[in-house]
């Protein structure tokens, strides 16, 4: 079993009580991860939500001009939370920057967890459409600021 304190830091569970906490800290495992090493792909399924325990872990696109970095997360912040939700495809590729340690919370353990803990589940789902819907908020005002830009002229 996982402690909680990982999920105490993680914004998706600030609203969780620690019974809350504890229901899903026994539901996930902690995985150390090499510098270097992804923790999913670009593509790829989306079978599992991820906290930053220790370390910092780039979010990377594959470009026509090779990789570009998007981003880098640390302790405390989550990765591919709509995986727990139901079928996706990674959009971007998550590589350990330095040497980390994760705690993943796999889609199938969630599923299996729904029956008998639906009131936590409901509310993690709740607080993951929250927080999509925060990040569309954000990349709707990116795409107003690149519509407001000027075209270069010919």
């Amino acid at each position: 079993m996982t402690s909680i304190e990982p999920l105490q830091a993680c914004a998706l569970f600030k609203d969780f009580t620690e019974t809350g906490l504890r229901i899903f800290a026994a539901i996930a495992t902690e995985r150390a991860v090499s510098a270097g090493s992804p923790l999913f792909a670009e593509s790829a399924a989306g079978e599992a939500l991820f906290i930053v325990k220790r370390g910092n872990v780039r979010l990377v696109l594959k470009t026509a001009d090779g990789e570009r970095e998007l981003a880098t997360v640390g302790p405390g912040e989550h990765l591919g939370a709509l995986a727990l939700l139901g079928k996706s495809t990674r959009l971007v590729s998550a590589v350990a920057a330095t040497e980390c340690e994760v705690v993943e919370i796999a889609q199938r353990d969630f599923v299996r967890l729904q029956p008998q803990k639906p009131q936590a589940c409901l509310k993690l789902a709740l607080a993951i459409a929250g927080d999509v819907a925060a990040k569309a908020a954000d990349a709707r005002d990116l795409l107003r600021e690149l519509a407001a830009r000027k075209p270069a002229g010919p």
